[in-house]
Formats: C-alpha cells, structure tokens, sequence
C-alpha cells in the first residue's frame, strides 16, 4: 500500500510468529496507530514499546489483574443495577439507543473503578464526552508514514483535537493532584494503585506517567465492552432461542437475586454468548505491528517498516478453523464446540502473546456480569427496519446508534 509493504497473519501459525515467537521484532504498534494516541495517550501502555512497555506493564497489569476482580466487581454490578432501575422507568416498548446506553454505562464502570466512586460519579460525564470528541476527530489513516516519511516529521492537529486532548488531560491532572486527600476511605481504585506504584528500582510513577495509564485504561476498558455489550443485544435480538437460553440460565442459577462475582462460573451459556460476540464482532477488527528489521513468515519476505497485521475479523470468520463461521452460535464455546477447542492463536479478541489485553480478565467478566443484570429483567428488540452494519475506526461498533425496543420479563 502505497511505499509500505503489508503482511497479513490470517492463520493460528504465523499470529504465534509474530506476536509470540518473533515478539522482540514485532512489538511496536503501527504508525497509524502511534501517530493517532500519543497526543492522547503519551508513553502509556497501549503505544509504547521495548523499555518504556516492559517497565510499564509491570507496574500497571498487577493493577488490573485477575486477582483485583473482587475489588472492581461490586461496582460492575452496582452501575449495571443502577441502569436496570433507569429501565425500569421507561416502560414495555421502550425506545433506546443500545450502543449509547452501554457506553454509558461502561463509562460509568471504568470511572468509577480508575477514580473511585465518587469521583467516578463526579467526572464520568465529562471524560466521556471529550474522548467521544476525540475520537470523532482523530486522524483515521497517518498518510505520511504510508508514504515513508520519517515520523519526526511533524503531524499536523486540528484545533478541535487539541481541544480533547487538553479537556482530558486536565480533568486527570486535577483527579490526581486532589487524590492523595482521598487515600484515606480505604477505597480501591486504579489511581491509588498507580499512585502507589514502584518501579524496579523503587521509584514511583510521575504525574504524566499516571495520567496516561489512566488515560490508557479509560481508553481500553469503556469503548471496547461498550461494543461488545451492544454487538451481544443484536445478535440475541437476532436469536430467540439463545435468548431463552439465557433467561433459562439466569433465572435458574438466581431465582431473582442480584448476581455476584462468585456465580460467573455457573454462567457457562452467557460467557458463550459474549465470547461468540467477541469472535464475531472483536471490538479491535486489527491488531497491527511494525516490522523493527527484516524478517520472514514462511516463505514471505518482510521488509523493515512492513506493516504486520492480524486480523481478528478474518481470523475469526476463516473457514478452515470455524464451522459455518459466519454463523452465531454461542453453543461453540461450551464444551466439545470449535470454540472451546480452538487454538488460541486462532481466538484472539484481546490479542495474544506478551501484548496480550493487560484488562482481559476484567472487560470479560464485567461483560458476562452486565448482561446477566440487565437480561435477568430485560429483552431488548431491533427497532423494525433498522439494518446494522459493522463500522470500523478505532473499533468495532454497529454503526454510530443501535435503535431498540425494551422489553421487561418476569422470570
């Protein structure tokens, strides 16, 4: 494309190459995807790389780690109430905007768990609206580097750009300079694990480094579940009879009493049902890399500079690893399906390898534990006639809104 050669890993071997085994030489992400962060996001861990990355994911993936779950998770459950109340208010019939509803509500989630409760209340409105800026704005292809220009070169912003990245930046700098009063109540959250974070040689995290993880986490953990949640109400609009699985499972395991974090495991259809989703509609479609020197997969040569992309869309679709791949059908993540028994080269919704998404553990169960809140009341209906098509920028949505119809029932 243009003066960069492109290489596409379409098959469990070469994702283990390039993420796994050749790792060191594919680590980086793309010029596109560098040029369109770093205002935003600086040296956080999602842009940077070799050192910067090594130290940094150190200090910031024991933050988000499995183990930290039974912290985050009341408040996963408590937002994911507090928006089952909102619905109730509505009305049967109900009209919604499914992808803004889950938005917000993941929004409030991530805040609430970076910031805090209070503060989580207090600034999630306005970190949403100028990421949601941001984005609307962001350059979508970085044309100079495709072209080979050196990415010193600057780049230009425009003024609407700038405007998000400082609105953010000074929200987080404000969050963090008053956070130390707050340490005190006890409370868990990402800024005071970030606040209390030590490198190799003991040293702490400086204010930038702070606010660019947090700005990393806000990032990866509101959009990515947000798509993911209304990619998950389409298909089981689509699908009646997974729907009444669901409810089935629901009703069974809670016979009306809120979910917790310990019954996730007797939630095996709704986990399928999200990890479905996540195989058809992965909320990052590719996953690019920039070759650091010459290389080769198989009997492909890859240049320096190549662009090394694998590309969950096409992964996930690939017939020879999926039965009828364009198919849903929740029932191939529970035991014996193609799903379970895949290779995890071949499923990779949060990446794969060292790179792998610091945040899995966490986007994963506050997904399963949001749809078994809402959907324990809830259906919800495409509005008639609306046609969704998937829409990728820097993620994966169905379009710009998901028209639907709420629907109580009673279990």
């Amino acid at each position: 494309m243009l003066r960069r050669q492109v290489v596409i890993c379409n098959n469990p071997r070469f994702v283990q190459e390039a993420f796994v085994k050749k790792h060191a030489n594919f680590q980086r992400k793309t010029p596109q995807m560098r040029m369109a962060l770093q205002p935003l996001l600086g040296d956080g861990l999602f842009v940077s790389d070799q050192e910067v990355w090594q130290r940094r994911r150190k200090i910031v993936a024991p933050i988000i780690h499995t183990s930290r779950l039974r912290d985050f998770a009341p408040v996963m459950i408590e937002t994911a109430c507090e928006k089952r109340a909102e619905w109730r208010g509505r009305g049967d019939g109900a009209a919604i905007d499914a992808l803004a509803e889950m938005a917000h509500l993941t929004a409030e989630i991530i805040c609430r768990t970076i910031f805090g409760r209070d503060l989580g209340q207090t600034y999630a409105a306005e970190i949403v609206e100028a990421f949601s800026d941001y984005q609307r704005h962001v350059d979508q292809i970085d044309l100079p580097s495709m072209l080979g220009l050196p990415e010193w070169l600057p780049r230009w912003r425009g003024r609407a750009v700038k405007r998000s990245v400082r609105r953010i930046h000074a929200v987080l700098d404000e969050i963090i300079d008053g956070y130390a009063a707050r340490q005190s109540n006890g409370e868990s959250s990402v800024i005071g694990g970030l606040l209390d974070a030590r490198d190799d040689d003991g040293k702490p995290l400086g204010k930038d480094a702070i606010r660019n993880e947090a700005a990393v986490i806000f990032m990866a953990g509101h959009e990515t579940t947000a798509n993911t949640m209304a990619w998950a109400w389409f298909l089981l609009s689509q699908a009646p009879w997974a729907a009444n699985r669901l409810h089935t499972e629901l009703d069974t395991v809670l016979g009306g009493r809120v979910p917790r974090l310990d019954d996730v495991p007797q939630f095996p259809y709704t986990r399928a049902i999200i990890e479905e989703t996540l195989r058809l509609y992965p909320p990052v479609p590719i996953l690019g890399r920039e070759a650091m020197a010459a290389d080769r997969f198989g009997n492909t040569e890859v240049r320096k500079g190549a662009l090394v992309l694998v590309v969950p869309w096409l992964l996930h679709r690939n017939p020879t690893l999926w039965s009828k791949p364009d198919h849903f059908m929740p029932e191939r993540f529970l035991p014996g399906g193609d799903g379970a028994n895949q290779s995890k080269y071949g499923y990779v919704p949060f990446s794969i390898g060292p790179r792998i998404c610091a945040g899995l553990a966490f986007g994963l169960n506050e997904a399963i534990l949001c749809l078994a809140v809402l959907a324990q009341e809830f259906a919800l209906d495409l509005a008639p006639g609306k046609v969704v098509e998937p829409v990728c920028r820097l993620t994966l949505r169905p379009g710009d809104r998901l028209p639907m119809t709420l629907h109580p029932r009673k279990p």
